[in-house]
């Protein structure tokens, strides 16, 4: 695994973070809590559960374990979601930016939210959490695509597609 690789993936995971905000733009403030069958129960849930990951990897890897993810109803809007996404989004570039290619091998050690500890290389959480996140912006997707609002194709290639149109 290169730096390259995973600062392309971080790339292409908030690509497409944004592109799921910005759909669910489109929902009412009804849509986006109302309650269904998907594992988080809502958009507004799935969201915060992707958001919530995201922060809590970052914050292990800086060397603490907090005993809880962050709480859905601390957002009770999709603003406050997206407010706290952009900067934990700004935090987590400014840490990808800093890494070394020695980095991606360094174990690090944590616990989980019930006090159980884990050690892995950085390598595989870095990759860990867009795996993660894309598990749950497919849930996300498919439950704008319900609303009648489609993110579209969200797929890997199609970012790499726009990147090369971009050039």
């Amino acid at each position: 695994m290169t730096l390259e690789y995973f600062q392309l993936l971080y790339d292409y995971n908030y690509w497409v973070n944004h592109l799921i905000l910005a759909t669910a733009e489109k929902l009412s403030a009804e849509q986006f809590a109302a309650k269904n069958s998907y594992s988080y129960g809502s958009v507004r849930g799935t969201l915060v559960h992707t958001l919530a990951a995201e922060w809590i990897w970052l914050t292990r890897w800086q060397g603490e374990s907090p005993a809880a993810l962050l709480k859905e109803e601390n957002f009770p809007t999709l603003a406050a979601l997206r407010a706290r996404w952009s900067e934990e989004e700004n935090k987590m570039r400014a840490f990808i930016a800093r890494l070394s290619q020695k980095d991606l091998a360094r174990v690090i050690a944590y616990k989980n939210t019930r006090g159980e500890p884990f050690a892995y290389p950085l390598w595989q959480m870095l990759a860990h959490v867009v795996n993660h996140g894309t598990q749950h912006r497919a849930e996300a997707a498919a439950m704008l695509t319900d609303f009648g609002f489609s993110p579209g194709n969200i797929d890997l290639l199609v970012y790499m597609d726009e990147l090369a149109h971009k050039k």
